[in-house]
């Protein structure tokens, strides 16, 4: 069983059972690939994955979701879990979001939707440790 595991975070089930399937051919049967959608389902997600002896290496989030959103999410999880990969997905982020991502969330990227899967997993292997 895999000790590393994705968090998917969107609040739309057609784009996380995509992105799921996409991440799963790409990086195959070594992780763990987890989908909430929304912050709040996340973060159980995420003390779960964590309570079950699994480290959390990527979390791809939506920005515009109800509630909280992607920016702020993952400037959340860079303080409390700083190794994490973050990747930003959005469809309607506008400029000062996406610097606020970067600024403070410190996402290695942030990708437009739709997201071309090639250039999503090569940025995520190149955060994830060797």
């Amino acid at each position: 069983m895999s000790e590393a595991a994705f968090v998917l975070v969107d609040d739309d089930k057609i784009v996380l059972d995509s992105l799921r399937g996409q991440l799963r051919r790409a990086f195959g049967p070594g992780y763990v690939y987890e989908t909430a959608e929304n912050v709040s389902e996340a973060w159980e997600v995420i003390d779960e994955l964590h309570d079950d002896g699994l480290r959390t290496v990527v979390v791809v989030s939506d920005w515009l979701m109800p509630g909280v959103r992607g920016d702020e999410f993952l400037r959340d999880v860079r303080a409390r879990f700083p190794d994490i990969v973050r990747i930003l997905l959005t469809g309607q982020a506008d400029e000062d979001a996406i610097e606020r991502a970067h600024r403070d969330a410190k996402v290695a990227e942030v990708f437009y939707k739709p997201w071309n899967i090639d250039e999503l997993a090569g940025a995520i292997r190149r955060e994830l440790p060797e």
